[in-house]
């Protein structure tokens, strides 16, 4: 169960590397405003707005990453379940406010995870 657990809570700290990217760099391309579903126009003016998010979206990952490497047991599995409810957290609210996929993007495997480490 551990090495699941480690597998799904790094799996959940990629996407999150990859969500940063995505709303830090890729945000006004062709690739973000697919994957956003996006017009241009709508791009350039939330551009700073998903950077920001892009940077809480790294925040995560790092934490996350931080919960893997952490070498005291105990502190470990506490760091990666906080940093897990942030995300489900983050999820739900985007799946609330924008869409609901986000909770299925983002929630659900930060859930999984969760239910590993638990």
């Amino acid at each position: 169960m551990e090495i699941l657990s480690l597998t799904l809570v790094a799996i959940v700290a990629i996407m999150h590397f990859g969500f940063m990217y995505l709303e830090m760099s890729l945000w006004t391309k062709p690739t973000g405003l697919r994957v956003f579903r996006n017009t241009f126009e709508k791009a350039q003016t939330t551009a700073v707005l998903a950077g920001n998010q892009g940077l809480y979206n790294g925040f995560l990952a790092a934490g996350l990453l931080w919960g893997i490497f952490q070498a005291d047991d105990v502190f470990a599995r506490q760091i990666k379940f906080f940093f897990l409810i942030c995300v489900v957290i983050a999820g739900i609210y985007g799946a609330y406010s924008v869409n609901r996929r986000i909770f299925f993007i983002q929630a659900l495997p930060a859930i999984l995870a969760l239910i590993t480490l638990i």
